[in-house]
């Protein structure tokens, strides 16, 4: 009688959670982006959100909720009921970097989230000073190696995408090259322009003026392979193998959204992703669209933190953050 009882109630719940998702959504969604309005990650998710919006017949509402590397958003975010109604906008700095980085976060990405989609990649340009000598990525590795300690590179500042990214290129690549951050990443493209540091790992949609105008020299795009925006331009990880380090934009759930509405979000934000306007937008800023199924984010995510653990510990960086 207990055996039967308990799984009437198994049944009614999930009868409950189809209907549920069946019908969703019936009111305004929250998406919330972990950083202030008018930045590159708010431009992203504002549009998604538009044609969304329109697909789902419901508002999807940005709710700008900066500070903290992301933590203070992604936080509100862990802790909203799990009902398919608040959604996260995510990067490296929030899932792959955070967990090593800061000793007490208050929320865990594997327990808190599940993934819904990668939305795109944007890759960091790697630019040099033009006096350097280095004419490509063999011959800066060649250098550097030539020269221990004595290359340096700028980056906006110690922890940030930039400095991450052009840190795995010195552990991938087995070279000893210095780091020197800087206040932004206006001030560290003047010194590159002016030759007081030799090489800048930056946004494309940043450094690409400065190229074209032949202020400094495009080495290589910071990927495993090019970018439709820069076709001409290597990749380091043509010369580097098993060098990637992009920075990546997704959504995520709080742990405990039933699975159809995960599934379902995951195929309108797919059918989203084609659309031509959006395409065209998202390569503005150096962005290629992603897309796939949440397994595949998943295990994007799994790849991507396991990547900055393994960085942040070598470079003594992990845990160094307190909260």
């Amino acid at each position: 009688m207990k055996m039967q009882y308990a799984l009437l109630v198994v049944l009614c719940v999930v009868a409950a959670t189809v209907q549920a998702a069946g019908n969703y959504p019936q009111r305004p969604i929250r998406f919330i982006v972990p950083f202030p309005p008018a930045g590159g990650t708010d431009t992203v998710a504002r549009l998604i959100a538009g044609p969304l919006a329109e697909r789902l017949k419901q508002q999807v509402i940005i709710d700008n909720r900066g500070g903290a590397n992301a933590i203070i958003g992604t936080d509100l975010g862990a802790k909203a009921p799990p009902d398919g109604y608040t959604w996260v906008f995510c990067l490296p700095a929030s899932v792959s970097v955070n967990p090593t980085l800061y000793r007490n976060l208050p929320y865990d990405p594997a327990r808190d989230f599940v993934p819904v989609i990668r939305l795109n990649t944007i890759a960091l340009l790697m630019t040099v000073t033009n006096n350097l000598p280095a004419k490509n990525v063999a011959e800066l590795v060649a250098l550097a190696k030539a020269k221990p300690g004595t290359l340096n590179y700028a980056s906006s500042g110690n922890g940030g995408a930039a400095h991450l990214a052009m840190a795995l290129f010195n552990l991938t690549a087995g070279l000893d090259m210095v780091h020197v951050p800087y206040k932004g990443g206006g001030p560290a493209m003047t010194d590159l322009i002016s030759g007081q540091v030799q090489i800048m790992a930056g946004p494309m949609i940043g450094a690409v003026p400065h190229v074209k105008a032949g202020r400094v020299r495009a080495l290589a795009v910071m990927t495993d392979r090019r970018v439709q925006g820069l076709p001409d331009v290597p990749a380091a990880g043509e010369t580097v193998k098993g060098f990637e380090s992009s920075i990546w934009h997704g959504v995520l759930m709080p742990k405990g959204t039933p699975a159809a509405i995960v599934r379902q979000v995951n195929r309108e934000i797919n059918e989203v992703l084609k659309i031509a306007e959006v395409r065209d937008r998202m390569a503005s800023q150096g962005a290629e669209p992603a897309g796939g199924s949440p397994e595949d984010f998943a295990i994007w995510i799994r790849n991507d933190t396991a990547k900055y653990s393994k960085l942040l510990k070598h470079i003594g960086m992990a845990g160094s953050e307190n909260r």
